[in-house]
Formats: C-alpha cells, structure tokens, sequence
C-alpha cells in the first residue's frame, strides 16, 4: 500500500520533474522521506489535518519547496469548519426568572476610591505598605505628604 509520503513526493516530482529530484540532492530518497514523514506527522494524523497538505499541494510555489517551506505552506492553509449544531432556544420562561432573580439584588454603591482611602487608613495605623502603593493611593485621592 502506498504511504502518504511517497504519494506526495510522486506529486512534487510530477509537479517540479527533474528540478525536485536536484532539490533532493544525493541523499539517500528513504532517509529524505522518513525526516519529511517525521516532520508532516501533525498533517498526516486525520482527514481534516491531511486537508492542510492538500492545500498545500494546490498552492506550491514557482520552484520546488524545501522541508520548511513546504511545512509554512500546510501552516496557511484555512481551518476546517466542522459543522456546529444549532444552540437551543432560550426558554422564555426561565429567562424571565433568572431576570427575576437579578432584579432582587441589592445595588452595592461603591466608591471608586475607597481602595485609596483604606490603603492610606491602614497606613497610618502602622501597616506596611510598599511607598509605590502609598503613592498610587495618594496620587487617587489628589493627597499631599
């Protein structure tokens, strides 16, 4: 049975002819095929994966790609959507109670500075705090030393 590899490298040599075999030099082909195998594993492991190299395939460059180059070519090729099944509705219902439930809650009204006022309060009843944090709080309430 053919492997993934060797139909590839059938492709590239069909596509470049006797510029991919100069491309491949006088390594031995089976030692060349099992470190592109190696490398392409990721794109070999499932349908959707193997897409990225058929892409690739579509999309070859003027002159034959290295290992590197061919690989970025897989790396650009556009996800595979999976189909999604449409979300439920919403049940009226239980929308309106989850509202309800909000509704109930009490407003909390905070100042947007009382982070200042209680690092500056602990401060002066001794805790430590880092001179940055004394200042930032300072710098907050427009404070002077």
């Amino acid at each position: 049975m053919t492997q993934p590899i060797d139909r590839l490298f059938e492709r590239l040599s069909m596509t470049y002819g006797i510029a991919w075999d100069n491309s491949i030099g006088t390594a031995p082909l089976n030692e060349i095929k099992s470190f592109w195998m190696n490398q392409l594993a990721g794109f070999m492991q499932s349908k959707e994966s193997m897409m990225a190299i058929s892409w690739a395939l579509n999309h070859l460059p003027e002159r034959p790609p290295n290992l590197v180059q061919f690989k970025n070519l897989c790396y650009q090729a556009p996800a595979v959507e999976k189909p999604q099944l449409p979300s439920p509705p919403a049940d009226p219902e239980r929308v309106k109670q989850e509202f309800a439930k909000l509704a109930g809650m009490k407003k909390v009204n905070h100042n947007s500075k009382d982070w200042a006022r209680k690092i500056l309060g602990d401060y002066a009843a001794g805790v430590k705090k880092s001179p940055t944090v004394v200042k930032m709080a300072r710098d907050a309430l427009k404070v002077t030393t």
